[in-house]
Formats: structure tokens, sequence, C-alpha cells
């Protein structure tokens, strides 16, 4: 999918940020134009997990990636010394870096690496601990690097020998989304050229899933996993987990206009806030976020009635989906455009879902279509937002809106450009 911008500045000032590259590696496919056919079909690719059942754990299902010829990406050593983590990333990185086609003589300190995660290396510890608890002086030597939360970005810039600047962002749910935002602004203002960005967890284990879903935060219909995630649905218990990583290849926009690239569309607006209000619950009236839409929003130097649709963070939790549903209707003043949620069908990706969910609304505002959220039947916030169910919509190519909330209060919002 190509286009051509013209290159321009930013409204805010600096440079405008290309997307020249994607890749993905998650539960709906391991490319974008697999997830993306998934998405429009609203079924959910949540199943049953053996060993959660095994574990007798409350919740016996998650998103899983499926299965995809690892040793095409990584040597059989490489994989060895990494967990399953860095392994994801890596792979959806490749995704992204060859079709992008930097040049091989772009200056190797002005390509950094910006890199979100919720979990970080806690299952690879939560591993360790569980194999290795009871005779410390055996632990595996690879212990310490495939536990640091940094591992996957700096396995990255390994790999391409990217030295510019690289950075891990752990913002909760919202890494990904703070990631990207982050690497665009590094971009806009000089101080990088290129960045390869993204988000990415694996943590459907033993203790992660045992702890959530001690807070009864996760959904529990072990018979029927395909309904449990419900995105703003009156029936929604709870959220689903899932694992993947989702990269997206940044840069200047004249400089990709100049070198010819495929241009996916653009990052046009970026802003982050903080609820300041509970360690997991959000803001019940929604106007911490509401305020980071729009910032966002302003941020991209258009107005709401430029949005053309919204890709809610939509977790089918209970108190996140009504806060998040009087966010939107704050921000754009009870018009709401036509919105989405993702999590339906993918499960929450935690500090991957951002980064997954930038990419595919990328192909979603550029082709005009809003997709349907999976399993909605009924909303108590249909009177506040558009909610798109049963069958995709038909838009007119137009700017996206994307959320992603965070434990902690953390939020932090993507405008996207498609290209023409």
């Amino acid at each position: 999918m190509s286009g051509r911008h013209p290159s321009g500045g930013h409204p805010s000032g600096g440079h405008r940020v290309a997307v020249t590259g994607m890749g993905v590696k998650c539960p709906a496919g391991n490319s974008v134009e697999e997830a993306y056919a998934r998405l429009l079909t609203a079924r959910s690719t949540a199943r049953r997990v053996p060993h959660l059942v095994e574990q007798d754990l409350p919740v016996h299902f998650a998103c899983l990636v499926p299965p995809f010829d690892l040793d095409a990406y990584l040597t059989r050593r490489e994989a060895r010394q990494i967990d399953r983590t860095t392994q994801l990333l890596l792979c959806a990185a490749a995704d992204a870096v060859a079709p992008a086609g930097l040049p091989a003589d772009r200056p190797l300190d002005r390509v950094g690496v910006q890199i979100g995660t919720g979990i970080g290396g806690l299952p690879s510890m939560e591993a360790v601990t569980l194999s290795h608890g009871a005779r410390p002086r055996d632990l595996p030597v690879h212990t310490v690097p495939r536990t640091m939360a940094n591992s996957p970005a700096c396995r990255l810039a390994m790999r391409y020998g990217f030295q510019g600047a690289c950075t891990t962002y752990s913002s909760a749910c919202a890494s990904g989304t703070t990631a990207l935002g982050e690497a665009a602004r590094k971009i806009r203002y000089g101080e990088l050229d290129v960045a390869v960005a993204g988000g990415v967890d694996s943590a459907v284990t033993t203790v992660v899933m045992g702890a959530f879903a001690r807070m009864r935060a996760m959904s529990t219909r072990n018979g029927e996993p395909a309904l449990a995630s419900r995105p703003f649905d009156a029936d929604r218990d709870g959220f689903v987990m899932a694992e993947g990583a989702a990269v997206l290849v940044l840069e200047r926009m004249d400089a990709a206009l100049a070198r010819g690239a495929v241009i996916h569309g653009e990052i046009a607006g970026y802003a982050e806030t903080c609820d300041a209000f509970h360690i997991v619950a959000p803001h019940e009236d929604g106007e911490p976020a509401g305020r980071c839409m729009r910032l966002a929003v302003a941020d991209a130097g258009i107005g709401p009635a430029d949005i053309g649709h919204v890709n809610a963070h939509g977790t089918s939790t209970l108190r996140n989906d009504r806060a998040e549903a009087r966010a939107i209707d704050r921000c754009f003043g009870g018009q709401s455009p036509p919105v989405t949620a993702v999590k339906g069908v993918t499960g929450h990706l935690i500090g991957g879902s951002g980064a997954l969910e930038a990419a595919l609304a990328l192909l979603c505002a550029a082709r005009g279509v809003v997709p349907p959220v999976a399993n909605l039947t009924g909303s108590p916030e249909a009177d506040l937002v558009d909610l798109v169910g049963g069958t995709a919509r038909t838009v007119a190519p137009a700017h996206v809106l994307s959320n992603s909330f965070g434990f902690g209060g953390q939020n932090a919002c993507l405008v996207l450009a498609p290209a023409p």
C-alpha cells in the first residue's frame, strides 16, 4: 500500500513522521494482512491452553500466536539464548525492517530502537524460579539477560547494529503506544532519522495468569472462550490474556519521500496523561483519558471532526470500557465517530496491544473500513459512543485515533493519518 504525502513540516514544528514498515506476530496472524483479514471476521482467537488447565487455574484460555517457522528468523543458538518475548519481537521486527528497505549507507547512530513492554522479563523470572528456586547455584547462565526488561530492545539493536537511542518503555498496557509516540517525537525533533518501534509481551504463564485471575480482571468463560472477549458488551466479565509483538519502522517523511519508500501512513499526533487516581482502576468520569485524546488530536493539528474512527482500548472489563466510553464522549462533545475495539478478536497483548492496534488502525483508516467489535450484542455505552457491531462499516479514509490505557492510570493516544 503506497502513497505520497507533501513533505512539509509537522503542524507543531519539526519533521513529519512516516510509517514505512510494519511487522506483527499476534494471535490474529503472523503478518499485518493476516491480522487485518481476521479482524474483519470478528471471530475471537481465544482457545483452551493445556498448561493452564493442568495447573488448575481459574482461567483456562488465552489468545496465542499461531505457529510459524522460527528457524526462518533465528538460528537455533539465538533461539536458545533468548526467551519467547524477545523471539516474538525480533521476528516481528524482521518483517517490518526488510520491506522498509532502509538504505545500507544510512548512519547507524541516527537509527534508534524504542520498545514498550508491560510485563518485561517477569515470565522468564517466573520460569527460572519455578525450575531452579531450590538450587540457585545451578541457575542458567543466561538468566539475567533473559529476564532484563530491556533485552528485547537491546537484542533488536544488536541484530541490526542500530546505535541511536535504544529505550524501553513500561507504562503497563499503554507501553506499545508510548513507545511509538516517543519514537515519533524523537524523529520529529531531530534526535533520530529512523526508529524501529513497537511493543511486545508474552505473559500466558502460571503466575501472571493466576495473579490477574485473583484480581478478577479476566473473563472466566472457560466453557466458551471464543465468546469471552466482548469489549463494551453488556455481558462482559473481564479481559482475555494474549501474547504477541508488533513493530513499525518510522522515519522522516521528507527522507522517505526522497528515496521513494512505500509509505503506509503517518504518526500525526501523540499525547500521554495520568489519571493519578488508582493503581488499577480508571478515573470513572474519563476526564484524564478524554484530555489525552484531545491533546493527541490537537498535536496532529486537526479537530475532533477530522477523526474518521476511534480504535478503542476496549479491554472487555466493566469499569475500563465504561470510563473509556465517557472519555470518548468528552473528547468528541457527544458526536462520537464510529468506534471499534481490536481486543475482541486478539485478546489483550498487554504491552504489545498499542503497537498492534496502531498497525491495524492504519490499514483500516486507509481502506475506509471500521471493523466490527467481536461478540457485541448490546451495550450500556451505546448512548455515549457509536459502536460498530455485526459487520464492518465503510467510511471515508481519514485520521484514526488509537487509545491505550494502563494500570497506574497511564493514558497514551496516537493520531494516525493514512496514506492516500
